[in-house]
């Protein structure tokens, strides 16, 4: 299992996200991703780094490192705009790109209308969704599907994508990967390395190909613990 984590991106300006992947790449951790919000979630009044230049920024900054969308939200751009910022990325990074994408959800309905951007309903934003994805697979980059309902892990397996599933537990990982179908996980694993051992491998153990911890208190715990579990 590969094991990333996601990046202080609430933030002004991007110094500690750029220092943050380049120390992770520097440990070794497989991965940084960033989040597609106009602020953090139901906090309306702090800032976050838009995550397409953020992105760029970072392939720029790094050289091995796996970056990813955890995940980029259908709606927030036109859908011709969304593939070209994917794209782009992926040249950028030279192939690095892991492009998570999904529909978004209530909690992230206030961010499209504080903007004038439209909140369609759900089986519009699942086609859109199933269009991005086929183009992005056909392109050669690897895609995870935010969220894993049946009509999710239709889609990801149709597409031949994987499941990205957020902040749950091994129950609900298990059934999935029992279903043939890659699943990647995110969510906090702890602040000790005893506490990200046991969090990894029981996710390891459940079938996930992919670990992102939650920004963690330390780069070094998520390392020594990535470690261990590997």
């Amino acid at each position: 299992m590969k094991v990333g984590i996601t990046l202080p991106q609430f933030r002004d300006d991007a110094d500690a996200a750029l220092g943050a992947a380049r120390r992770a790449e520097s440990l070794g951790i497989d991965g940084v991703f960033v989040f597609d919000h106009l602020w953090p979630i139901g906090q309306p009044g702090r800032p976050s780094l838009s995550s397409g230049p953020l992105l760029g920024a970072l392939a720029a900054s790094t050289s091995t490192i796996h970056l990813g969308t955890l995940v980029a939200r259908i709606g927030l751009l036109p859908d011709e705009v969304l593939l070209d910022v994917l794209f782009g990325l992926d040249g950028l990074s030279s192939g690095r790109l892991i492009a998570g994408i999904g529909t978004g959800d209530k909690l992230s309905q206030e961010e499209n209308k504080a903007y004038g951007i439209p909140y369609e309903r759900a089986e519009i934003r699942r086609e859109r969704l199933e269009s991005v994805a086929f183009a992005v697979v056909g392109a050669g980059i690897p895609v995870w599907i935010g969220g894993g309902r049946p009509e999710m892990v239709a889609l990801a397996r149709a597409a031949g994508a994987a499941v990205n599933v957020w902040q749950v537990g091994t129950e609900k990982v298990e059934p999935l990967a029992a279903q043939g179908v890659e699943v990647t996980w995110g969510g906090p694993v702890g602040d000790t390395v005893e506490e990200a051992v046991a969090t990894l491998a029981a996710v390891s153990g459940a079938g996930a190909t992919w670990a992102v911890c939650a920004w963690p208190e330390s780069l070094e715990v998520v390392a020594e613990a990535a470690t261990a579990v590997a």
